[in-house]
């Protein structure tokens, strides 16, 4: 896109690299304490005791539908109800990776092994790459988000693809989102090799709840399911929870300011102008687990995400009275945007 030299300007087209600003070194410690001031960064176990019971009775529900009825096509539409339960998930997985849930690490870790267990994601690797991806968003050097095997974010990351990574990068715009569906195999499987070789926060619980998760997803599934069904099952479910994923993950960054690994930018620019919100209403609040705020999640990551609203009302006049541009925009234009970019940078691939 293209960004002003002092950062101020709407993205509205193709990614750049951002350029050195005036700043005042203090702004970010201002915001934090009006923040803090207003009691947005206190804890709200409640408020998280209620999801989880929710998506545990929901969770339940499935599996009930899964043992109890004899339809396939009740079957494919539970598939797809599991998948959106997983996800929801995964979202609260998320909020206790990043210590939002509880004032006790301990117990954030303890409740986030037994979610991660229900969602099949090793907690280990996820937190140590998703804290990488928070301490340099949208670096093409060091934000693990931005450098994947099959799509490229900038016309160099593009220009460095060989074979068949490079045929299908030309064409990215529209390979996005079946690419995207695989993200729960994904997921899943790099959990499962840093297993092996890495040093784990919990080097026995996590093993064995990563063994234990996959045999009873699977084991509950042939157990009464049809071999075939069965498998059409995991393949419908697998594929709509990387659909639903990555469309609630990509619009947070991409098509936003790239960084260089160099970037003079300071903490509060960096997080703002390589972040994009999604509009609030009570259903995108509800379909992103809060991260259509992800402006304000980024700033405060460890913040509750039913902080995150009230937040706004004091990050976005903030920021746009320091002539910082602040982006929220609707999601079919999140999309629109991801994908103008995506063709964009992948346009020498096809000359």
């Amino acid at each position: 896109m293209t960004i002003t030299d002092n950062m101020a300007a709407r993205p509205s087209g193709p990614a750049g690299v951002a350029k050195a600003p005036e700043f005042e070194p203090n702004e970010y410690a201002q915001l934090r304490d009006l923040v803090k001031n207003a009691g947005l960064l206190e804890k709200d176990p409640g408020h998280y005791a209620i999801k989880l019971a929710v998506n545990l009775g929901l969770l339940a529900l499935s599996i009930g539908i899964l043992t109890l009825v004899d339809s396939l096509w009740i079957q494919m539409l539970n598939a797809a109800f599991l998948a959106f339960i997983m996800v929801q998930l995964c979202f609260l997985g998320h909020d206790l990776g990043h210590k939002q849930v509880f004032r006790s690490s301990r117990n954030n870790d303890l409740l986030g092994l037994f979610v991660s267990f229900l969602v099949g994601i090793n907690r280990t690797w996820w937190v140590e790459k998703h804290n990488e991806h928070h301490s340099n968003p949208n670096d093409l050097d060091l934000d693990p988000d931005i450098n994947l095997p099959f799509v490229a974010f900038s016309e160099e990351q593009a220009q460095r693809m060989k074979g068949i990574f490079r045929l299908i990068a030309s064409h990215q715009a529209i390979l996005f989102y079946p690419l995207v569906c695989f993200e729960g195999f994904v997921l899943k499987v790099s959990g499962i090799q840093y297993l092996f070789g890495n040093k784990l926060r919990f080097p026995v619980a996590e093993p064995l709840l990563m063994a234990a998760h996959v045999g009873l997803y699977i084991g509950l599934v042939f157990m009464f399911l049809p071999v075939w069904q069965g498998f059409l099952f995991l393949a419908v479910n697998q594929l709509l929870l990387g659909l639903y994923i990555g469309s609630t993950f990509a619009p947070n960054h991409k098509g936003m300011l790239l960084l260089d690994g160099t970037s003079p930018l300071d903490y509060l620019r960096k997080q703002v102008l390589t972040s994009r919100n999604i509009k609030s209403s009570r259903l995108n609040d509800y379909l992103y687990g809060g991260l259509n705020y992800q402006i304000e999640h980024h700033l405060f990551p460890n913040m509750p995400r039913n902080r995150l609203k009230e937040a706004q009302k004091i990050v976005m006049p903030f920021c746009r009275g320091r002539s910082i541009s602040y982006y929220e925009t609707g999601i079919v234009r999140s999309h629109r945007e991801i994908l103008q970019h995506l063709h964009h940078v992948s346009a020498p691939l096809r000359a």
